[in-house]
């Protein structure tokens, strides 16, 4: 009896988070209709905030540098490394890539604090060439961040609705094949951009991701001289408080942007507990949605907000499960029969894998190589990969409470 509450209240909350998700992934199969009048001419700015970038950073500007010479440029923001990121940034062609370079010791400060002194030196030296705002489009890329080469000509049409501030694309893993942890995390960005981040277009609260964001320079300038927060999770942040602002962010499906994937458990661990420790300080936000965000995104951007509490009390579900097999088992020695059947796990397996078919689904379209039998195993590995966020959850509100506020950086190989 005494494991009851513990399994009622796991049977609760996986059915809000099956409810959820399989109105997301109904919302997301619908079509969506694009503005295609011309919006002329756009100059596009490329921030890559850099610190000891060395391993990656060359790919990524010859990914850009290859873009329309006339229409694109990058900024390069040497956050105080003191590797050779400098020195690749100025071996590529002078006349596309320029070179910020921050000293310490107001240099690494954050990803937020890199990108806001980026924009600050964009208006300063006049590398917009005095276009308008509304048609200076701002994209932020990581170092290891690998644009397709048709990225332009996608993410272009969404800034034709004057009412767009931002357009993320997908997010992918150009190193996807090597290994499990790898393919996971490809998954992850598939799922999350397919189902969540397309229904999202409907609601009005598309969010912001870290790589690959496109946002208007007029949408920065109206979140004032540092659109960027000093948050761990600073696009969450701007996100938000763009829609605040009343501008549209967008999701372009076609058109992605390929970073490495991290190949070592712990330091993935590390990655996501700064994630979540973000979201754990984007709550200062709350009041901002209740006041400015309309109705269906204000409630979607509410229960997003709310993820670091239903992960942290999902952690305990194993648990609750765990304490109720056990309890079973001890009661079927005590009255010596087995008190359970096969089918007695059949409800456990419905609650927590019925959502591995629809991430099978999805992944599939992306990966059409897979066969439908490894598609939906990967879809049953990825609910059990999502244990990590347990872990993650855990040492993020450790560090939370301990007041530790560091940029916990992930490693390049």
């Amino acid at each position: 009896m005494t494991a009851q509450p513990l399994v009622w209240a796991a049977v609760a909350l996986i059915a809000v988070a099956g409810t959820y998700n399989t109105a997301m992934f109904l919302l997301s199969r619908r079509p969506v209709a694009h503005h295609m009048d011309d919006g002329g001419e756009r100059l596009y700015v490329f921030l890559l905030a850099c610190l000891n970038e060395e391993k990656v950073l060359a790919e990524s500007l010859a990914r850009i540098t290859a873009l329309p010479a006339d229409r694109c440029v990058a900024l390069v923001i040497d956050d105080a490394s003191d590797d050779g990121t400098a020195r690749i940034a100025r071996a590529a062609d002078p006349d596309r890539v320029k070179l910020h370079r921050r000293t310490l010791p107001d240099a690494r400060r954050g990803k937020g604090a890199a990108l806001n002194d980026g924009v600050r030196h964009l208006r300063a030296t006049g590398l917009t060439g005095g276009r308008d705002p509304d048609q200076v489009i701002v994209c932020v890329v990581d170092a290891d961040g690998r644009l397709d080469p048709h990225v332009i000509e996608a993410v272009d049409p969404y800034f034709n609705d004057a009412r767009t501030g931002a357009t993320q694309v997908g997010v992918r893993m150009y190193n996807r094949r090597q290994g499990l942890l790898a393919r996971m995390q490809d998954m992850e960005f598939v799922v999350y951009g397919d189902v969540f981040q397309s229904a999202r277009r409907f609601l009005g609260s598309v969010g912001m991701g870290g790589n690959g964001q496109f946002m208007r320079l007029s949408a920065l300038d109206s979140l004032g001289g540092d659109p960027w927060s000093d948050s761990l999770t600073e696009d969450l942040d701007l996100g938000i408080r763009l829609i605040a602002r009343g501008w549209t962010n967008q999701h372009c499906t076609t058109a992605a942007v390929s970073q490495q994937a991290v190949l070592d458990l712990r330091r993935l661990i590390r990655q996501r507990s700064r994630w979540f420790q973000g979201h754990l300080q984007s709550a200062n936000l709350v009041p901002l949605i209740l006041r400015e965000v309309p109705g269906r995104a204000a409630v979607d951007l509410l229960y997003h907000l709310s993820s670091p509490v239903l992960i942290l009390l999902t952690s305990l579900l194993p648990l609750s499960f765990t304490v109720a097999v056990l309890g079973t088992v001890a009661a079927s020695v005590t009255a010596g029969r087995a008190l359970v059947s096969p089918a007695w796990f059949l409800g456990p397996y419905l609650l927590s894998f019925t959502a591995a078919w629809i991430y099978g689904f999805v992944y599939r379209r992306r990966e059409p190589t897979l066969s439908l039998p490894r598609a939906f195993l990967l879809g049953h590995v990825f609910v059990i990969y999502g244990y990590i966020w347990f872990a993650a959850g855990w040492w993020g509100l450790w560090r939370a409470v301990t007041g530790k506020r560091t940029w916990l950086k992930t490693a390049r190989t």
